[in-house]
């Protein structure tokens, strides 16, 4: 007589493993902790931001193929000398824009004052951004109260409170 298979007793379990003491199982490692809120930018913001980005990427082209123009015209060494000279004198200035503009964001700077830092290298820039600094009065808020007007004028009826949020609620 052939011998019959007879279904397995054994249930298939899922196994799940204790993770040593301190340690969150890994399931549940942001649960515990609040996740930051994304921060939203209004559309109108993000549009001006990408249309600057645009004009600066197309005068960025524009530069480049005038460079390109003026090194494949380059016959001479001279001429070829004369255009490097001028790309470095524009990476010179570029790179100081970049330099002053850091500073400037470094010390909180208004624009205005931005272009008026003297100096040749950052630490003469710095020096001279915390200076300025100095000048700057900082923005005070319109008002400090929080929100909340202690003398509104009318009292606190805090059943008539109760009754108006009950209204809401239902």
């Amino acid at each position: 007589m052939p011998e019959q298979e007879t279904p397995s007793t054994e249930s298939k379990e899922e196994i799940v493993e204790t993770p040593p003491e301190g340690e969150a199982p890994k399931g549940d490692e942001g649960s515990t902790e609040e996740k930051p809120t994304k921060e939203t930018v209004p559309a109108e913001v993000l549009r001006q931001k990408l249309t600057d980005a645009n004009a600066e990427a197309a005068n960025y082209r524009t530069k480049l193929r005038e460079t390109e123009a003026k090194l494949s015209s380059a016959k001479t060494v001279e001429e070829f000398e004369a255009a490097t000279a001028d790309l470095r004198g524009q990476i010179e200035s570029l790179e100081r824009q970049i330099l002053v503009g850091n500073v400037a964001a470094k010390y909180e700077l208004p624009p205005a004052l931005a272009k008026r830092l003297t100096g040749a290298t950052e630490a003469e820039l710095e020096a001279d951004a915390k200076e300025l600094q100095k000048l700057v009065v900082p923005t005070a808020p319109e008002t400090l109260s929080g929100g909340l007007t202690p003398d509104s004028g009318e009292d606190f009826d805090p059943v008539k409170a109760a009754r108006e949020a009950r209204k809401r609620r239902y």
